[in-house]
């Protein structure tokens, strides 16, 4: 009979997730995800298979408890007019409080896509997934806060913001000032198009 897990795995999962997200999938040792969650290594092993098998449960938690959230005005069955400035103000303002994770670490996904583990293409099609979810969630909130304009300048619009949201968050590990002003700047291409 197997024996039932005694620890609290959304408790294990956002430690790790945090792990992974500070210092990366490659640079989190097993006995830092030990020290982190408070399982030993066959623990981590019988619950999750792998390291690899954590990460992944850190990413749907990151995914389903930081992204999605933010995004939820974006992507309600009512977007409000100004939900995707609301977003962007949102972002860099976080970007200017050095103690919050995006501004000192940026983005999970974003991180991952530049580190080694993307080369596996189920984190390549979450990583792609990802962003096409913000175009998504993006395209929705500018619809909403310019429903005049033309289709084609809409999806430049689009694709400007997810490219600026992206870069900022690559940006934010090493210049959370200068993400912070990538994001200011698309909030005045939208304001722009007004």
């Amino acid at each position: 009979m197997a024996r039932t897990p005694s620890f609290d795995r959304e408790a294990v999962v956002r430690a790790a997730r945090t792990l992974f997200w500070t210092v990366g999938y490659e640079s989190a040792s097993i006995p830092d995800l030990e020290a982190a969650t408070g399982l030993s290594r066959s623990s981590i092993y019988n619950a999750f298979g792998s390291k690899r098998g954590l990460f992944d449960a850190a990413v749907q938690s990151y995914l389903d408890e930081v992204v999605r959230p933010r995004l939820r005005p974006l992507s309600g069955e009512v977007v409000e007019p100004d939900a995707v400035i609301e977003y962007l103000q949102g972002l860099r303002d976080a970007f200017g409080t050095l103690t919050s994770m995006p501004a000192s670490h940026g983005c999970l996904l974003v991180n991952a896509a530049g580190a080694p583990i993307a080369h596996d293409p189920k984190v390549a099609q979450v990583i792609s997934d990802y962003r096409a979810e913000l175009h998504d969630a993006f395209a929705r909130g500018v619809h909403a806060h310019t429903p005049d304009l033309d289709a084609a300048e809409r999806e430049r619009l689009v694709t400007a913001i997810t490219s600026s949201v992206v870069a900022a968050f690559a940006l934010a590990r090493i210049d959370p000032a200068e993400a912070g002003r990538g994001i200011a700047s698309a909030i005045e291409f939208v304001a722009h198009h007004t």
